[in-house]
């Protein structure tokens, strides 16, 4: 019990030192300060800091990715999907915000596995969003779209603030709590400002 109290200590003080650092900012030493615990103890449990990312990114993916195929697969009007992915999307990475940067560095170095590490055998169909897409336009409940272009539009206006937050802060002059405020308002601003560009 000791011992994984001592863990448990271990990776909550990294997930703050995570968010304050990021990965390449953050000391194994920082982490053991956090936990009020010896740099050995964290090297024995994590023997480095990428590793004890990977099962903080683990847990906080584990989060978002089943939601993400959840939203798609479900049957839902296609307005009310759109609301769902930006509100749960926000939600998961709110409060892990270095959640969007890790994933990007890992598509980059392993795409294909890192899809599999993820997703596994069930993948969100975003086939089936198109059709949905294609479908709601012959129906004349929303303009003509190219449905790559919709998923990439919500996927990057949920995304980007994240990868671009220490720009972004000091373009506009805020701090983190103001950030955060904006990135609460983004939940619903987001979803309107797609509807409002698609629908008839």
């Amino acid at each position: 019990m000791k011992d994984l109290t001592a863990e448990q200590r271990i990776l909550a003080a990294a997930k703050k030192v995570f968010m304050e650092k990021g990965l390449s900012g953050a000391r194994m030493q920082d982490i053991a300060n956090e936990a009020g615990i010896n740099k050995a103890l964290v090297h024995y449990y994590f023997r480095c800091k990428e590793k004890l990312f990977e099962v903080i990114f683990k847990e906080a993916a584990s989060k978002l990715f089943p939601r993400i195929v959840a939203i798609v697969n479900e049957e839902i009007p296609l307005f009310d999907k759109i609301r769902n992915f930006t509100r749960q999307y926000l939600e998961v990475v709110i409060e892990n915000p270095y959640l969007p940067m890790f994933v990007l560095n890992e598509m980059h170095k392993q795409p294909h596995a890192f899809h599999a590490k993820m997703f596994g055998n069930n993948p969100p169909d975003f086939s089936k969003l198109a059709r949905q897409i294609d479908e709601e336009y012959q129906q004349g409940i929303i303009k003509a779209v190219n449905p790559a272009h919709l998923i990439m539009n919500m996927m990057s206006m949920c995304v980007f603030p994240f990868i671009g937050k220490p720009m972004i802060q000091e373009v506009m002059k805020i701090d983190d709590l103001q950030f955060r405020y904006l990135m609460e308002q983004r939940k619903t601003e987001i979803a309107n400002f797609i509807i409002d560009s698609i629908k008839k």
